[in-house]
Order: structure tokens, then sequence, then C-alpha cells
């Protein structure tokens, strides 16, 4: 490893590849604030500019640097907008928009910066030691764990409700999944619910539908309520605030870490990916938290914000372990970035580091780099970027819905999509004022999906449900998703038998 290192630090340390590092990190953060032009869009436009540098490991640091460069300034439009620039950010969005309404924007955007940096670099800390032991470890790994570990995901949705709405969150949740069984079935390629339309075929896109729960309510929000639209971070222009407290700093320190390292991991896994850490990072620290912290969730919470923060970040790191040691894309961005090695003529797999260790320690090395590059531009940037809140809303509700339907439009270059979008946006507007949380319905959406993929594989191999009793790793996982739901409930009677024994007291 020692030698590996050193490879890769005098290939990644030369001016051009420096430059290829910067340039990615700019290109990625800056497209990452974007509502809907996410590091896909991005990566896939910049193939062909990768190719021609002609250098691989050039290439790929640049195409890296844009990735987790989005994934890292993807936060802002989440906390300063409540609009989410890539799914990674969605839950970002829960406790970082609540504080830039109640003037912390400085605040919020220098925490995430923090566990951003931090997530990201504790994840190629822990990429450079375990990525050759982690590619065997994915590699246990099949259809029916994917399939546990999304209902573990979906086990969580107390973490994403309010005080006494779990069972408006289970609601949401199942709507969610309605939504996901849209378009072509995960046994055949027979379309279903589309109503003879072909622009449903491949069902609802996951951009359309965020920006429909998140960025549309909150325009339409600003315009019926002339009292919240004149309020924001204060009319002077200046940005109070950003600085942590040393009460904030402990607070979020072990969140960061904890979130940091279980990021990672569920990066490792093929198909997980930032979205899903982001969300299960949350409801983590949710549950574990307790009395007023807890209740402080949603609100405004920096914990709330540090968790998926920093989960997201390092399961980016972690999605290059499958991607570099096993050749397997872990998302549709990984994808692409396969897609990339290949044309540029180098085969990812267990080869990898004895055939060019220069690529593979080259690219974990810029990730050091990265995250440098990425603290260094983000933190005196933030005033600036949080100025934002000081534009008057008249003007900011314009730039909202312009960036909503763009984001929208360029997720599918289908014009039907405007209209699921304000369809879906109507409806959850009226939600928010029935105080539904829209989380969940999210939650459900995304890895419902990917829950019936893997349960039809399964039972496809399996013939049957026998997997469950089959896989000790799979029955693991859906006793840990059952106590993940009796956990809430026992708590909850817990404080109630105390709350009545203060009674009877009295």
């Amino acid at each position: 490893m020692l030698e590996g290192l050193l490879i890769g630090l005098s290939a990644a340390i030369t001016p051009f590849n420096l430059i290829m590092v910067v340039m990615g990190c700019v290109i990625g953060t800056f497209i990452g604030m974007l509502p809907g032009l996410g590091p896909m869009s991005i990566i896939a436009i910049m193939i062909p500019v990768a190719i021609g540098i002609g250098d691989p490991t050039a290439a790929l640091i640049l195409l890296s640097g844009v990735y987790y460069g989005a994934i890292f300034g993807g936060s802002t439009s989440s906390i300063l907008l409540n609009a989410p620039g890539v799914a990674g950010t969605v839950a970002t969005s829960f406790d970082g928009y609540p504080m830039a309404r109640k003037g912390q924007a400085g605040k919020a955007l220098t925490i995430a910066a923090i566990a951003s940096f931090a997530g990201g670099t504790i994840g190629a800390i822990l990429l450079m030691i375990f990525a050759p032991a982690l590619s065997s470890v994915a590699l246990l790994f099949h259809s029916a764990e994917y399939f546990a570990l999304m209902v573990v995901g979906l086990s969580a949705i107390a973490a994403f409700s309010g005080t006494g709405q779990v069972a408006k969150a289970a609601m949401m949740t199942i709507l969610g999944l309605i939504l996901g069984t849209f378009g072509e079935g995960a046994l055949s390629n027979t379309p279903r619910f589309t109503f003879g339309l072909m622009e449903l075929q491949s069902g609802f896109s996951f951009i359309t539908l965020a920006m429909a729960m998140f960025a549309l309510p909150e325009a339409l929000f600003l315009v019926m309520n002339p009292a919240r639209a004149a309020t924001g971070s204060g009319s002077s222009g200046k940005i109070t605030g950003m600085r942590i407290t040393r009460a904030e700093a402990r607070s979020i320190t072990p969140v960061i870490g904890r979130q940091s390292v279980q990021g990672f991991f569920i990066g490792v896994l093929p198909g997980a990916g930032a979205t899903i850490a982001s969300f299960l990072g949350y409801a983590v620290e949710r549950n574990i938290a307790k009395g007023a912290e807890q209740a402080e969730f949603g609100k405004g919470s920096v914990k709330g914000l540090a968790a998926p923060e920093s989960a997201n970040n390092a399961a980016c790191t972690g999605s290059f372990v499958p991607l570099l040691t096993l050749g397997i894309p872990g998302s549709g961005t990984t994808a692409i970035l396969l897609g990339a090695l290949l044309a540029l003529n180098v085969t990812p797999g267990p080869r990898l580091m004895v055939d060019t260790p220069e690529v593979f320690w080259a690219v974990i090395i810029s990730m050091y780099i990265g995250n440098l590059v990425l603290l260094v531009l983000n933190l005196p940037l933030i005033p600036y970027i949080a100025r934002i809140l000081t534009i008057p809303r008249s003007f900011l509700i314009p730039f909202i819905l312009f960036f909503t339907l763009m984001g929208s439009y360029l997720g599918q270059n289908n014009a039907t999509e405007l209209l699921i979008l304000v369809g879906f946006g109507v409806i959850a507007t009226i939600l928010r004022f029935a105080d539904y949380p829209l989380a969940p319905l999210l939650i459900g959406f995304i890895l419902g999906t990917m829950m019936e993929n893997n349960f039809a594989r399964a039972m496809q191999l399996y013939r049957g449900p026998s997997f469950i009793l089959e896989r000790p790793m799979t029955l693991a996982l859906l006793v840990l998703a059952v106590l993940l739901v009796l956990l809430p409930s026992w708590r909850a009677y817990r404080a109630r038998r105390r709350a009545e024994g203060v009674a009877d007291g009295d």
C-alpha cells in the first residue's frame, strides 16, 4: 500500500493533474448548485473532453472531481432555496432550509462545508485502507440482501416525521411506494398505470418528484403568504452567524464521525449510493437523539444538517470501491464513469491495482486534494453565496420557478415532465397545508423501486420467498428493520408510562 501511495502521489501532484482536480471541483460545485443538473448530466457531457485529454489518470481525476464536487455543492440550493441540487442532498434541506429561514444561512453553509469535507476525507482514508478487502465483501450482497437493505431504509420512516406524525409518515411512504410502481415492472417489461401515455413508460423522474415536493411548494407558499415572502436573513445584506460555537462543534463532531463511516460502507454497496446514505444517516441520528435534540430535527438541527452531508460525501467516495476493484457501477453516475474508463482503455477490476496502479492510487490521492480544494473554495464564498437570501422575494420566486422547471425538463428532455411537476407541486402544497411530511414520500419512491427490482430477482432466483430463511444476512437485516419499527413505539410507550406515573404521583 505504501508503494502504491507513493506512485499515486507522484502522479497526482503533477501540475496538469492538479489543474484537473481544481477544474473538476469548480465545475462540479457550480453544477451541483443548479437544481436538476446533477453529476450524471455534466459527466456525460464531459466524457468527450476527458477522452480528448488522452491521459487516463488525468481524465479520471477530472471526472471524479466533478462527481464529488457536485455532491459537495448540491447542498447550497437545498439550504438556501429548499431546491435540492442533486438527489443526495434532499435530506440536507430538512434542517438546512429551516436554519436559513431563521437567518442562519451562513452557519448552515459552514456546517455543510465542514461536514462534506470531513465525510469526503474520511471516505478517502477508508477507501485507501479497505478497498481490496471491501471488494470481496461487496460480492456477498446479492438481490436478497439488497431487498432487505431497502426494507431497513423504509423502516426508518419515523425519523422523517414530526411528533405524533408516524401514521401520516407511513401513509406518505405508502404513497411513495405506489408512485414507484408506475412504468415498466420489474418482473416484466409490461407498462403499468401509464394510461396509454408513452411519457410514463419509464415511470416518474426522481428529479421532477423532488422539485414538486420541495421547491415548487416553497415558491407557491412565498406567493400566497406575503408576510413569509418578506422575511429572510436580513435586509442589510450582511450575513451574520457564520461561526460555529464550541457547543455546536462538540455536538456535530461525533455525528460527522459516525455518518462518515456509515456513509462510506453504504456507498461501497453497488446500487446504494449517496442518496440512501444521506437518508439513512439522517434517520439514524434522529432515532438516537433524545428529548429536545430529537424534537429539533426538521426545525433547524445542526446534527440533522451535519449527518446527511457527511454521509453523502463519504458514500460518494465509497462508490469508487465496486467501480475500481470490481468494475461494477453502483449508480447511474458511476456507470457513466465506467463507460469513460472503458473508452480510455482502462479496464476496472481486481487487476487494476496491479496493472495500472498509477490510475487507482492517483484517484485516491486526488480525493484528498479535491476535498481540500472544495473546502478552500467554498468557505470564503459562503458570505457571497448566502446573499441569495437577501434578494427580495419578489425577484427570488421567479428564479426558483425557472430553475425548478428547467431542472425538471432537462432531466428527461420531455415537456410532459412540466405538467407532472405542476400537478404534483399543487398536491404537495395541499399536503403541506394539511401538515403531512413530504420526505417519507420520496423515501418510499426511491427505495420502493429498488426494493421491488431486487425482490423480483430474488424470487426468480429462489423460486419463492425461501431466500429469507436461506440467507442469514438477509434474515439479520429484516430483523433489524423490525427492531427499527418497534424501537420508536417502545420509546413512546415508556414515555407515556412515565408521564402517567408522574401524574399519579401528583
